[in-house]
């Protein structure tokens, strides 16, 4: 069994890994506003901001169009709101999108093949005096040999403390997003992909019931991309269409990264066999922020929409009638029978009385 320090160090590394919560903030912060990025955490004393220079001023994040084998230089402001003096890492990493829709970056025990592999900061560490700022420059450097298309990744300053309490170091980060596109041919697509229809019908078969469609959106280009996406159903022939509303749009998605929807379809009608009809629009983003809407995506599955109790009531409808019939013909066959029977006596008994007159 693990020895009480080892169990620390190990539940320290745990928390490291998922402390991420003023990093998120810091995002938000930069993705929205031009605002200095400041953590909800009020642990975190620092801000971060983009620098002001050639590429522009009170920028919300970094955001650059560069060659393969090209450079861009740019730097980072880092503040200290606080009382004290501040001791911060900086460092860069990829990004990913997170179950909830939220870009992140990976841990520093994760590896990065983007980004944060072709960051490099003038300063690892900085140390700011309480109302000071610190400038951190820092240099990205696209390979010669570089895909074309968009990477995201983020900078980050770091702080890990020990927390007494809970005897364990704590991580808080935070940090500003990095967009980049690399030149060259741009392929954006999005794809469809698990489309599947279910449908959950209700014990009286004159009322409609509900049905949910899923399906996976696989971002297969070389682009970031968002999109717009309807649902609808509809019975054999098009017939008793129903439509599921306003549904959500998905998180911008980096290349390769699929996202599952679930959407819920209301007022739909047992009609034996439903058509499903997922429909995206991808939506491109470019560097001064204007979006273009592409060809829409378009996949249609089908499922099975069998109103069981409407079934069985036909079934014991078609039973009764059968039942019915073949009572009716058995009936008629015995009076056949008897009717058959009647003139064959008569007639023998007829011919017995004509031999007993002639003898």
């Amino acid at each position: 069994m693990p020895e009480p320090a080892t169990r620390r160090k190990t539940a320290a590394a745990a928390l490291v890994r998922t402390a991420a919560v003023a990093l998120l903030a810091a995002f938000a912060a930069a993705g929205l506003g031009a605002a200095p990025a400041l953590a909800s955490d009020g642990d975190v004393t620092w801000t971060v901001r983009t620098a002001s220079n050639s590429y522009g001023a009170d920028r919300s994040s970094f955001s650059y169009a560069v060659n393969p084998g090209g450079q861009v230089k740019d730097a980072m402001i880092v503040a200290n709101r606080g009382k004290a003096p501040l001791s911060l890492t900086v460092y860069a990493a990829d990004g990913f999108t997170t179950g909830t829709g939220q870009l992140d970056l990976l841990t520093t025990d994760k590896k990065s093949v983007g980004i944060g592999v072709w960051f490099r900061g003038e300063l690892d560490r900085i140390a700011i005096q309480p109302g000071k700022t610190v400038e951190v420059p820092f240099t990205v450097t696209i390979p010669d040999n570089a895909t074309p298309g968009d990477y995201a990744g983020g900078i980050v300053t770091s702080l890990t403390q020990a927390s007494e309490a809970e005897g364990i170091n704590v991580e808080r980060r935070l940090g500003i997003r990095i967009k980049l596109r690399v030149s060259g041919e741009l392929t954006p697509n999005l794809a469809i992909e698990d489309l599947h229809v279910d449908y959950a019908g209700s014990f009286n078969p004159f009322v409609k019931g509900d049905a949910t469609v899923t399906y996976r959106i696989h971002n297969t280009g070389n682009a970031i991309l968002s999109a717009r996406q309807a649902v609808s159903i509809s019975g054999p022939f098009g017939w008793l269409p129903a439509d599921a509303g306003g549904t959500a749009s998905p998180p911008e998605l980096l290349p390769g990264e699929s996202w599952k929807v679930t959407v819920p379809v209301h007022g739909v009608a047992p009609a034996v066999r439903l058509a499903a009809t997922a429909t995206l629009t991808p939506l491109l983003t470019d560097a001064s922020g204007s979006t273009t809407s592409l060809d829409p995506v378009q996949v249609t599955t089908h499922g099975w929409a069998v109103p069981w109790a409407l079934s069985l009531l036909v079934i014991v409808l078609i039973a009764g009638v059968v039942g019915a019939l073949l009572l009716t013909r058995r009936r008629g066959a015995r009076r056949k029978l008897r009717e058959d029977t009647r003139v064959r006596e008569a007639v023998e008994q007829a011919l017995r009385e004509q031999e007993t007159q002639s003898a």
